[in-house]
Parts: structure tokens; sequence; C-alpha cells
């Protein structure tokens, strides 16, 4: 309330719309949450500044949460029941927190580099498919290979005073059955006789102690 400057006295309206409209009483007896009784007397008090009052009672926490629909009446019930005794112990009341998450539902998060998300929900902006080269074929070295005759060696790097040379020894065909054209007359070659696999010999048979 404020004076005016003619002497008539002009009122202040009060906002309680910020203020909680929920308290939270800790620290209560553990019997309140056992006896009947106990907890009539309990919610008795309250009741006498709101009769719909609600209560939650946390059992683990020793807490109850006391709900009023107008926050004057919430502040009225902590002004008076602050500190006071109940059942031989002191009661304590503290305004319930209320925290303004800004929507009732869980948002999705922002966009922002989600395409790294592996595997990633769509690409990047500004991505574009990449198309796979043309195949390459070295017909130099395709040359080469086609020279190669068995029993040759070819030096393909020449040694350096800090390098070894790197020499490829072509290996003779043992078979005799290389589809590569050749001059000779291979039909003509008797063939070697390919190894016999000697299988391994199972070990004697000796019969055990019969039980």
């Amino acid at each position: 309330m404020q004076r005016a400057a003619d002497g008539e006295e002009a009122t202040v309206d009060v906002q309680f719309t910020d203020l909680p409209n929920a308290l939270i009483a800790c620290k209560v007896p553990e019997d309140l949450f056992k006896e009947g009784t106990l907890k009539g007397s309990f919610e008795g008090l309250f009741r006498s500044f709101e009769p719909e009052v609600q209560f939650q009672y946390f059992k683990s926490f020793r807490r109850v949460r006391i709900s009023f629909s107008d926050a004057l009446a919430a502040a009225e019930a902590r002004l008076r029941l602050h500190k006071t005794d109940f059942n031989g112990k002191e009661m304590r009341l503290y305004f319930a927190q209320s925290v303004h998450i800004g929507s009732p539902r869980l948002e999705p998060p922002k966009p922002d580099k989600q395409f790294l998300i592996s595997p990633p929900a769509s690409p990047p902006v500004g991505w574009e498919q990449s198309h796979d080269a043309m195949p390459v074929v070295n017909y130099d070295l395709l040359c080469a290979i086609s020279k190669l005759g068995p029993g040759d060696k070819y030096e393909l790097h020449t040694a350096t005073p800090t390098t070894p040379s790197v020499v490829v020894h072509v290996c003779d065909d043992e078979r005799g059955d290389s589809s590569a054209p050749d001059d000779s007359d291979q039909d003509d070659k008797p063939r070697p006789l390919r190894p016999k696999i000697i299988q391994t010999r199972r070990p004697d048979f000796t019969p055990g102690v019969e039980q």
C-alpha cells in the first residue's frame, strides 16, 4: 500500500501467480506412513486452509507433498505451520520448486551435424554421390608379363647404394600343362609322375582293462 501525492491512499495489487502452490514437509515421523489416525490428524492441519488440498506421501524420503489450488493458501499454511510441533517432532515446510521445461513433450535434438551419427539418418546438405572412375589398363605391364619365360629372371629394380635390387624368377611348370603357347612340342615329352600321398598309419589297437 502506497500513499499518493494528493494524500489519498492507493492500493497495490499483489500477484501470487509466480509463487508455488505446493509445500514439502520434510523429516516427518515414520508412524505417519503406517497409522491412519495420525495421517488423518496431519491432513486436518492443512485442510483448515483449503478443504480440497491433496497429499502425496514419499515413505522412502520421509516427505509429504501438499498441493494447494491457490498459492496464497500454500503461503499461509507455511507461515502458520512451519517449525511447529507434530507428534513430538518439529515439522519443517518448504515451497516445492516448479521446473518449467517449455513443452510437456520431449522435443527431438537439433539437426546440427546429425549426419555424423552412425548410421546416418540422411546425407548432409550439399552431398552428392561420387561416380566410380574408369579402370586403367596398363598395356605395358601386360606385354612385359607375356614375355616372361620359365627359368628366366628379370630385374625390375636396379640396386642402388642404399636400396637392394628387385629380381623376379619365373618358375618352371613341373606339370607341363601350361596354357601359355610354346613353340616346343610338349605332348612328346613325358610328364613327371605325381608323388603319391602316403596316409598316416593308424596305431595298433590295445584293448583296455575292463572294469
